[in-house]
């Protein structure tokens, strides 16, 4: 009984250590502040684009889908795809 209690609590540690919530997101860019890294859907959304990615084609007007993970209470756009 005691192997399967550390088991669990070494799993629920594993996994609140992970913290980072993935999801999926689109709508038409709003703002983009380069400087920042970050851009404003037009629903009022901040996402913050991760290192390694460009924010060159981010414009605004344009419609963009992003996959963003929570990080230390910031959207955190880990890819993305624009279009007109």
């Amino acid at each position: 009984m005691r192997k399967v209690l550390v088991i669990a609590v070494a799993l629920l540690l594993v996994l609140s250590a992970a913290g980072a919530w993935a999801g999926e997101i689109q709508g038409k860019i709003q703002n983009v502040t380069p400087a920042d890294r970050m851009f404003v859907l037009e629903d009022g959304t901040q996402l913050w684009v991760a290192e390694g990615l460009s924010v060159d084609t981010l414009k605004e007007g344009a419609s963009v889908k992003a996959t963003f993970e929570e990080r230390d209470g910031k959207k955190v756009v880990t890819n993305f795809e624009v279009s007109q």
